[in-house]
């Protein structure tokens, strides 16, 4: 209990202290999240980039503010245990009920832990629990009655959601939109079998699309619909119906950069979509959204109780060992675990701050579903029991200045944690010659998309590519990912008698981003009729010319279209700034 009332305003002043600093948080999100519309309709795609870094950013610079005030306000009382308590329960009483209240309580955890640097989960400081599900109704929709006839009502929702710029020719879309929905609802009745569609009130902004993210209500069901729209030199247009949960699923993808979007309730916009995506695990559904904080709140949730529930083991994740990273897994949990090595073994020469980099890099940059998105965790507590002998031997002697036992858990000064796929080099030993011919194909199409991009993968081995559970390739080892554009590209010399360079034991000077592409056939370990397959259609990636091009168009400013539905073309479409 709160014994004076000197005692009561410094807790009083403590919990508002963190209430407001949310608030300027959530006001700086909310104010580049806004600018999205206006970068859509002037087609400043640069700038939308742009804004993507700025808002991953924004969570750790005003939690630093936070607590530089507190340490100012609070002073000697900052570091006092039983005083926190107190600030929780003042905090957690003033905010119960409020819409996105998980999002302050997420705020006031990191907070807490940044003051006392926690271990694990301080339940006398921290929120644990979950805040009470919201439910749906607090988030504002836009609900179109289908009166028989589908082209009206697609025309109403293209007029509701229009922008500053017009449409091309919004009634051809509102046809072309609604025969989509005829043709997947199975032709005559569907005019009559659906009864409204249901639209979250904003625009969800993604790269060089906007979409329009619902639900159909239909006679005996639920479906979802999201509508994706493209603005070109002519003007906006629709440009894809999508109306399965598969199709969907992927435009909300853990491989696909974050949205600007801002529904009423983010709570209730993220139980809508799993509403329409059961299977989409809700941490990535906040992620997607842009709240990544709250996405690894509610994946570290979803771990805890998934470990209390289990008894299985983390072992060695399939694949072979990386000279950088020890990577583990839980077999029944769908996630790896990453955690650097002390000591990164030749012929590897980055250094453990290169690594964080990198992956800061990848945080803030266009994942143009070929990047897995990955969380950092701090001070990471797991059961020590729950850990293979082989795999505790390798983390406490190659990882020793990261990983500590504390009594019956171990303790991660840092880990990365990601999404398991299948890696390359295992898939296509494991699949039929038809599919792993495709894999191989989309491999080079994945190093074409990150280089589209301004992404260099770096070390183009199989073993760093994964295929996902809907057959997509991803790059997920980003050790020493750069940018093409501060990359230099080279034809590799002709060899002469005195300096044999095609010999492995030659040895040349070159910079750390030089790169000679006709060296990635080193790279294609694979069967010959793979390989065959690949140089069939990805030839170009061996030579510098094309890495070159790449680097000119980066340079010049042009943007790569890739959009996650089947519409787009196999090479991506470059648009200038």
């Amino acid at each position: 209990m709160i014994d004076s009332p000197s005692r009561y305003q410094r807790v009083a002043t403590a919990a508002r202290c963190i209430h407001d600093g949310f608030l300027d948080y959530n006001r700086a999100f909310r104010e580049i999240t806004a600018r999205a519309g206006r970068r859509f309709e002037e087609r400043d795609w640069k700038g939308q980039m742009a804004d993507i870094a700025a808002r991953v950013e924004l969570y750790e610079l005003w939690a630093r503010r936070t607590v530089e005030t507190l340490r100012t306000e609070l002073g000697e009382d900052l570091a006092g245990h039983a005083f926190w308590a107190e600030v929780r329960e003042c905090f957690g009483l003033r905010v119960e009920a409020v819409p996105d209240a998980g999002f302050m309580k997420t705020f006031f955890n990191s907070i807490t832990r940044r003051v006392f640097g926690t271990r694990g989960v301080d339940a006398a400081v921290e929120f644990v629990q979950p805040p009470p599900e919201e439910g749906i109704e607090s988030l504002t929709m836009r609900r179109y009655p289908c009166w028989n006839d589908l082209d009206q009502a697609c025309q109403r929702v293209l007029q509701d959601f229009a922008f500053e710029r017009p449409y091309v020719n919004r009634d051809a879309d509102a046809r072309d939109m609604a025969a989509t929905i005829r043709e997947q609802l199975g032709g005559g009745e569907a005019d009559a079998d659906c009864l409204r569609f249901e639209f979250i009130d904003s625009h969800f902004f993604q790269g060089t699309r906007a979409y329009l993210v619902g639900r159909m209500r239909l006679a005996d069901r639920v479906r979802p619909i999201v509508v994706a729209l493209r603005n070109d030199d002519e003007g906006i247009a629709v440009d894809a119906v999508l109306l399965t949960a598969e199709q969907v699923g992927v435009v909300f993808s853990y491989t696909r950069s974050y949205y600007f979007a801002d529904p009423t309730s983010v709570v209730a916009a993220v139980q809508f979509l799993h509403g329409l995506l059961p299977d989409k695990p809700i941490d990535e559904l906040y992620t997607v959204l842009g709240r990544l904080r709250q996405g690894k709140t509610e994946r570290y949730r979803q771990l805890m109780h998934h470990l209390d529930r289990t008894d299985d083991a983390f072992v060695h994740a399939a694949g072979d060992a990386g000279l950088v990273m020890i990577v583990f897994t839980l077999p029944s949990f769908n996630l790896v675990f990453k955690i650097m090595r002390d000591v990164f073994r030749p012929p590897k020469t980055t250094t453990q701050e290169d690594v964080h980099q990198s992956y800061r890099l990848v945080s803030r940059h266009d994942h143009a579903g070929r990047l897995i998105d990955t969380q950092f965790f701090r001070n990471l507590e797991l059961p020590r029991a729950r850990f293979s002998e082989a795999l505790i031997d390798e983390l406490m002697q190659e990882a020793p200045r990261t990983v500590a036992a504390h009594g019956d858990r171990l303790v991660f000064g840092h880990a990365y944690v990601e999404r398991r796929v299948r890696p390359l080099n295992l898939y296509i030993r494991e699949v039929e010659e038809a599919e792993a011919k495709r894999v191989i194909l989309d491999y080079g199409r994945c190093i074409k998309d990150l280089a589209a991009t301004n992404i260099f993968a770096g070390d183009l081995l199989l073993k760093n590519f994964g295929v996902t559970s809907s057959g997509r390739v991803v790059f997920y080892d980003y050790d020493e990912v750069m940018l093409v554009s501060d990359c230099r590209f080279y034809e590799l010399p002709e060899p002469d008698e005195d300096f044999p360079l095609m010999e492995h034991a030659t040895t040349r000077f070159v910079g750390a981003h030089d790169i000679f592409p006709e060296e990635f056939i080193r790279f294609l370990a694979m069967p010959a009729f793979l390989r065959q397959t690949f140089l069939s259609e990805h030839s170009d990636l061996l030579t510098a010319e094309y890495w070159r091009d790449v680097k000119r168009r980066r340079v010049a400013g042009e943007v790569a279209e890739i959009v996650p539905y089947a519409r787009q073309s196999i090479a991506p479409q470059q648009i200038s700034l």
